[in-house]
């Protein structure tokens, strides 16, 4: 199927996601590698892990109109060869998800929502925040934590955070599809609030953040 989303959220500030219904052979054929991409793509083991990989390429190749190097740092940060854009990446079951910026900080998180989520739930919740009672959207409002929590965490470069303490989501009622939700995170730079926005596609939750 390919790309079903690609929107420009801000200036030069780009969010895609792109269903993996191709093989290998054909997301292959998609994007021109260099060789040490090649090497990095021969060293996953794992077929789906190469699929995945591959996908993220094609959905940026569609996003900007032209193949580019997303290599990464020594925390596994993805960072665009030449820092010419900000990029995050998520994977969930069969989608991927990407946000790419010349010059905004971004993070993005994609969750598939299995169910399995509330009992973990002590883990990444806090004291101050509430999930609602609603037995029909108790996950759905759990998994909008975790995803939210995800993008901090990335956009905050993962950096001496801890995740379940350090980052807070405000309380917000979750809406059926689409929504806004704000969160802090506290690190050794300090306190920082964020804006995020949160879009439910099936049965998958998609949080994505983005700031100067």
């Amino acid at each position: 199927m390919g790309v079903f989303l690609k929107t420009e959220i801000l200036p030069e500030c780009h969010l895609g996601v792109w269903e993996i219904t191709e093989d290998f052979d054909t997301l292959y054929s998609m994007v021109n590698l260099v060789a040490v991409e090649k090497t990095k793509l021969d060293s996953f083991k794992n077929i789906s892990r190469k699929v995945e990989w591959l996908s993220v390429r094609a959905l940026v190749k569609t996003m900007l109109g032209k193949d580019t190097r997303i290599l990464y740092n020594a925390e596994n940060k993805p960072f665009v060869r030449g820092n010419t854009h900000n990029i995050s990446i998520s994977h969930s079951n069969n989608l991927t998800a990407v946000m790419i910026s010349k010059d905004k900080r971004v993070g993005i998180d994609l969750e598939f929502m299995s169910g399995k989520i509330s009992k973990v739930a002590n883990k990444f919740i806090n004291e101050r925040e509430n999930i609602i009672s609603d037995p029909e959207l108790s996950k759905f409002h759990l998994y909008l934590h975790w995803c939210a929590k995800e993008a901090l965490y990335k956009i905050c470069d993962k950096q001496d955070i801890n995740f379940r303490d350090g980052i807070t989501i405000a309380p917000f009622h979750p809406d059926e599809e689409h929504g806004h939700m704000e969160g802090n995170v506290i690190n050794g730079n300090g306190e920082e609030s964020f804006e995020m926005e949160y879009l439910q596609h099936d049965n998958y939750a998609l949080v994505w953040c983005v700031k100067a």
